[in-house]
């Protein structure tokens, strides 16, 4: 029997009416049928993707830390941002942040397990590296979280109530280290593509 003999009553990836274009590939052993509406991605395809969704998430993440005014400089790539992690950030990052998230000076270190007292002893220089690096952490989760869930009220909501996918913890209590950072963008990203967290 050929793979052109198979019929499908729905397309595999999209779910819909039987495909108006059936194209077989085969991949580890499996026949995937595709309709018209949705073709399989060159790597070439892939590769633009990866860099448009990275320009994005590079630019909400700025967005949330302030953009080019409270950052003191304008930040065109990855490799800027981390330039500018190692210089430290402003003190002007850090309120933006705090506005942009509604938390308070307090919430904000607890969460990310930093003194409220050196960040307020802070007001003029530069932030420490490890502090900018986690200020970073959470400007990041912040723009998932908005992307994922629509608008910055909801996005401060979700971060500050229990999930029960932590183990009854608050996201927001959970980013104070990397691996929790890690599990809360896995969590947001189950939101964002239909699963339940």
């Amino acid at each position: 029997m050929g793979s052109d003999q198979w019929t499908l009553s729905v397309c595999q990836q999209c779910g819909y009416g039987p495909p108006a274009r059936r194209r077989d590939a085969i991949r580890g052993g499996f026949i995937e049928l595709w309709c018209a509406k949705i073709r399989p991605l060159t790597p070439s395809a892939n590769c633009r993707y990866n860099i448009r969704q990275m320009a994005t998430e590079l630019r909400a993440v700025l967005r949330e830390l302030g953009g080019e005014r409270a950052l003191g400089r304008a930040l065109a790539s990855d490799g800027d941002l981390r330039d500018a992690i190692r210089e430290g950030f402003p003190h002007a990052v850090l309120e933006e942040l705090m506005r942009a998230s509604g938390l308070t000076l307090n919430e904000l270190a607890a969460a990310l397990d930093l003194s409220s007292r050196s960040l307020q002893r802070r007001r003029r220089g530069r932030l420490a590296r490890f502090e900018s690096d986690r200020l970073y952490r959470l400007a990041r989760l912040l723009a998932l979280a908005r992307e994922s869930l629509g608008d910055a009220a909801r996005a401060t909501r979700w971060l500050k109530r229990a999930n029960r996918a932590l183990g009854g913890v608050a996201p927001l209590a959970a980013i104070d280290t990397e691996l929790g950072a890690r599990q809360v963008e896995n969590l947001l990203g189950r939101i964002a593509y239909g699963g339940v967290s």
